[in-house]
């Protein structure tokens, strides 16, 4: 509610080609927030078996530059293939990405996972 100031409304979906990974974040003020320093992140690896569960939100443009202000170094926002054939913005390990902007229209229907 902090974030985008409503409850977001979700549906369950995979996202393909990723990875969950255990991440340790230094950061004083991502510490003081989540209460925490180990997180977990995703990261490409292109296979088509591999999947990572999660919720895509619909949001405004508004809403999603809201996000990219909420995450920190890694995280980085990029377009990702959906299980369920739908394109969406995804935050994950910006240092084992592809250059999906480049490599895609990185245009995305508005979804985030």
């Amino acid at each position: 509610m902090s974030t985008f100031g409503r409850l977001l409304q979700g549906q369950a979906d995979e996202v393909v080609g990723f990875e969950q990974s255990p991440i340790t974040l230094d950061d004083p003020q991502v510490v003081a927030i989540s209460g925490k320093s180990q997180h977990v992140i995703v990261k490409f690896n292109g296979r088509e078996d591999s999947r990572v569960v999660g919720t895509v939100f619909e949001l405004t443009d508004e809403e999603l530059l809201r996000a990219d202000q909420y995450e920190c170094a890694p995280y980085e926002r990029v377009a990702a293939l959906l299980a369920s054939g739908k394109q969406a913005w995804v935050y994950a390990d910006a240092r084992l990405q592809p250059d999906s902007r480049d490599s895609q229209t990185g245009e995305s229907d508005g979804d985030s996972a």
